[in-house]
């Protein structure tokens, strides 16, 4: 099973950009597509963006497209989420978690979620 730490939130001014890490442990990290999801407060978790085992392809929701990138470092068994351009509505405890990829619809694996980090966006 793979173990994760995620990192890097904080608090930043709207317009402005964070870095995501998400660590993983386990030799089999290289071998899952993984994704970022977020919650915000009083609502449902939801989908960010995904990358697949490879690093070629990936997938983002409406909402962050063309603001956020996800890549990955499978030397490094790391996740990444590059957020740019940070307004309000994207304050939330963000999650990496492995994911059966879909360029339209990916889902978590498993019930397991990791504590996650803080993105608060000041307006």
């Amino acid at each position: 099973q793979v173990q994760l730490v995620e990192s890097g939130g904080g608090l930043v001014q709207a317009g402005g950009s964070l870095r995501l890490s998400c660590a993983a442990s386990g030799r089999t990290f290289s071998s899952y597509s993984m994704g970022w999801f977020r919650q915000a407060p009083g609502k449902e978790r939801e989908f960010v963006a995904g990358v697949t085992w490879t690093g070629a392809r990936t997938t983002y929701a409406d909402s962050v497209k063309g603001r956020f990138t996800i890549s990955r470092d499978n030397d490094k068994n790391t996740v990444y989420l590059q957020m740019n351009s940070l307004n309000p509505d994207d304050t939330a405890v963000y999650y990496c978690k492995p994911i059966y990829y879909s360029d339209s619809d990916s889902r978590p694996i498993g019930g397991y979620w990791g504590q996650g980090t803080q993105v608060t966006v000041s307006s």
